[in-house]
């Protein structure tokens, strides 16, 4: 927990609140990511992301408030501290990517927080399907719809839309779109049915 913390404050200091897309959290059964929309500084590797470096915060007002507030200990230390908590809390360290348009963290469950049953080694494999080709083409926002609703079959557009961070108007487009697509199905009524991934 203080990693995930101190993740998500991270990506709030450092946010490019400029483009106007949210901050995202995927939690699988295998692994939770949080991608910030954002960008490292001029020159900079995810190496020295995930050494030791100094602090260069993309707001500095907004990270000033937290710091202000108590939130931060000490600035340029935010990679450090979830690097520490992972080890200290006996799992795996997180795995940081940057891309174009922003960075993800990827934080690994352990064997045993994983699940057993046949039903989630399944979903596992169904998710695991979601990437390569088929990913890039359905995009970040659908793969996340498809991925909610193997989890839960149940879940409704308001969850989804809360779980995504978009509108409950993009979430109903990105399902007609996978419905029209053959992605998915619906089972039943609006109130009382469910999602069916189609393999």
């Amino acid at each position: 927990m203080p990693a995930l913390r101190e993740a998500l404050l991270n990506a709030v200091v450092h946010k490019d609140y400029a483009s106007g897309i949210p901050i995202q959290i995927s939690v699988y059964q295998d692994r939770l990511m949080i991608w910030n929309p954002g960008e490292l500084p001029p020159d900079w590797t995810i190496e020295k992301l995930l050494g030791k470096h100094a602090s260069i915060p993309f707001n500095p007002d907004v990270a000033n408030i937290f710091f202000r507030a108590g939130m931060i200990e000490s600035w340029g230390r935010g990679i450090e501290r979830i690097i520490e908590a992972c080890r200290e809390a006996g799992t795996p360290e997180p795995e940081a990517v940057c891309e174009s348009t922003g960075l993800w963290m990827t934080f690994r469950f352990l064997p045993e927080h994983q699940g057993a049953t046949e039903k989630k080694a399944s979903q596992q494999v169904s998710q695991e399907k979601l990437g390569g080709k088929l990913g890039e083409k359905l995009g970040e926002n659908r793969r996340a719809i498809i991925s909610g609703m193997i989890n839960d079959p149940n879940i409704s557009v308001v969850a989804l839309a809360k779980r995504l961070g978009i509108s409950r108007t993009a979430v109903e487009n990105n399902i007609k779109w996978l419905k029209e697509k053959g992605y998915i199905e619906r089972i039943g009524p609006a109130k009382g049915g469910h999602w069916q991934v189609v393999p």
